[in-house]
Order: C-alpha cells, then structure tokens, then sequence
C-alpha cells in the first residue's frame, strides 16, 4: 500500500504519514520548504518498516500536482492513498484583502486539494484499482474574521468532496474529508501568545487543543477496510467546540 501525504513536512501532514505508515503504508512526503523538517519524518516512516519517499512540489498549480503525484508513483507506485493536508492561512482582515491574497490562498487550499485529487484518481482509474482521498477541511467553515478567503477554500473543500465522492464512486475511489478545530500545530501559534492559546484550548468543551495525532487517527481509519463503505463524509475533529 501506497500513501501520499501533501504538506507533510509538519504539524497534522507529518502525524497522518507517521500514523499511515504505521497502518502499513509506505509514503510519499511532500514537502515544500524545511527539508530537514522533511527528512525527520520520513526517517519516523523508515523507523515503521515502511518505504519512505521525499517529494518536493508546490500544490499552488495544477502542473505542480500532477508533477507531485508523477513523482510519488515513479519511486513508490500509484497510491492508494491520497491525503490533501497542505494549505496556508494568511490572517488579514477582509477590508484589507488583495486580490493576489485571496488567489494564493484558493491556488493552495481549493485548486490543490482538487488537482492532486484528479491526479491521483487517473492513476488509480488506469490501474484500475480502489483508493482513498482525505481531504482537509476545518472548523473555519463556521467563519473567521481573518480569514475570508481561507473559510472560502475550506468550504469550498467541503463540495469538491462530496462532488468528487459521487464522481468516483463508480471506480471504487472513496473521498471523505477531515475538518479539524483548534490543533497544537504552527498555524494557530500564528499570531497568538502562549497564554492566548492555553486560554483558546482552556475554552474547548474537552479541556485542550486537539492534537496533529488526533487528527491522523480519523485518517488512517478512513484509509482502511474498515471504512470501506464510506465517502462524501465531513468529519468534525474539535473537542465539542462546534457542533454542525
């Protein structure tokens, strides 16, 4: 079995590949800018038995995707798995927004998760086998001040994962997604103290921020038999901090 983690340099991308590895999967890892960061994670997927690959690549364009997912199945195989972590969330007010702001933040999050999907899925329909694809959604659904364009993509995730899951029902092909809430990772550190942060987790129904492995515990389920029988899903990972 063959998994590719985008954005799995850090934070929730390096649990999903560690816990994927630790499932049996050997792993793509792509990464964009700390290849030391990188490197740490595939030596965690190396010391699980399983076969680790480095894939450099940028997610901002359809041609980085499908050179991405090129490269993960020219060192591992086509993957069975497909897992749409990488994204950014530049806070700006929206009465500040540029136009060049919002179309960065759709390329990466919307465009991404939705290029290295169809890439994916063309390899498997050639190869004519099943697969999975997790997509990352987020809390931020609900909206965020800050972040207009970012609530935009990850709602937009939403559909593409429920358009996506009847798309590909008919090749065996799954397509779930994973909407975390506040998660001990860079992204909410982004802008927040410390203290701010301890008081955001404090807030949470369950007593704390969630962390990166909670989330890769959901995605490595949805990756197994056991789920076989599920697509088009929102999984909402937040501790009773939003109940849709």
């Amino acid at each position: 079995m063959v998994a590719l983690v985008t954005g799995a340099q850090q934070g929730i991308g390096r649990a999903c590949a560690l816990a994927l590895a630790g499932a049996g999967h050997d792993v793509a890892v792509n990464w964009l800018d700390d290849e030391e960061a990188a490197e740490a994670v595939a030596a965690g997927i190396r010391a699980a038995g399983r076969r680790a690959l480095l894939v450099r690549g940028d997610v901002g364009t359809a041609a980085g995707c499908a050179a991405i997912v090129a490269a993960a199945m020219a060192g591992l195989g086509p993957p069975d798995v497909l897992v749409n972590n990488a994204g950014i969330f530049p806070r700006i007010p929206f009465l500040e927004m540029a136009e060049a702001e919002w179309d960065r933040v759709l390329d990466v999050n919307l465009k991404g998760s939705a290029f290295c999907a169809q890439a994916v899925a063309r390899a498997l329909v050639a190869a004519g086998k099943p697969g999975c694809i997790i997509n990352l959604a987020s809390a931020a659904v609900r909206g965020t001040p800050v972040g207009v364009h970012y609530s935009a993509t990850k709602n937009g995730v939403v559909g593409i994962t429920r358009s996506m899951a009847l798309a590909l029902a008919e090749h065996r092909i799954r397509v779930n997604a994973i909407a975390p809430g506040l998660t001990d990772t860079a992204q909410p550190r982004y802008g927040n103290t410390e203290e701010e942060l301890a008081a955001m987790g404090a807030a949470v129904p369950l007593g704390r921020m969630g962390r990166p492995e909670d989330i890769a515990g959901l995605a490595a389920f949805l990756a197994s038999d056991a789920a076989e029988w599920i697509t088009g899903q929102v999984y909402h990972i937040n501790g009773g901090s939003y109940m849709p």
